[in-house]
């Protein structure tokens, strides 16, 4: 079922976090952080929304690092209901598809809850001050493979975020998969 989060709540500040990545570390939020911005991404293994702009995420990942935003990506579905987001799965695509950026596993959905995520992908770009200054969308693509000529709406926002330490006031919310909550 598609989801949208809420518009960007600005000012508001990053949870911490302490999470394991599927390199074998551990990461905090300030392992991540860059100088000029951070970007945390709610994405999962499964989800079609994520597998159609897997390849524009990394490649804004990479471009988004070169800007001095430090970028990382947790998934929190529930695995046991969704074995494609198991740790181990996790893992396997962020080595086959070499992701740029630690990829993290919320396994006890603590930090998605913390973060109010909604929806895989879900985008929190913050400034150099862990302050959120966008929650908005990649492109215009929905679940399309890229479609050439769209702008990139996450890679400009938080390209003016590393410039200004603000983002964008226009932000037109992500759309994607519910996060998989475990049962209470």
């Amino acid at each position: 079922m598609a989801a949208t989060p809420p518009v960007c709540d600005f000012g508001w500040k990053a949870p911490h976090f302490d999470l394991p990545a599927t390199d074998g570390r551990r990461y905090r939020l300030e392992d991540i952080a860059g100088p000029k911005g951070t970007l945390i991404m709610f994405i999962c293994n499964h989800c079609p929304y994520v597998i159609a702009i897997r390849d524009r995420i990394l490649r804004d990942a990479r471009d988004l690092a070169a800007l001095g935003i430090g970028v990382a990506a947790i998934s929190s579905n529930d695995s046991n209901a969704y074995p494609e987001d198991s740790f181990a799965k996790m893992a396997e695509l962020a080595e086959a598809e070499q992701f740029p950026f630690p990829y993290l596993h919320d396994e006890d959905q603590s930090v998605a809850r913390a973060y109010n995520a909604v929806c895989t992908p879900d985008f929190f770009g913050f400034n150099a001050a862990l302050e959120l200054q966008y929650r908005g969308r990649l492109d215009a693509s929905r679940r399309e493979r890229e479609v050439p000529g769209l702008r990139r709406d996450l890679y400009e926002a938080m390209r003016e975020v590393a410039e200004t330490g603000q983002g964008p006031a226009e932000q037109i919310p992500s759309i994607g998969c519910s996060i998989k909550w475990k049962p209470a």
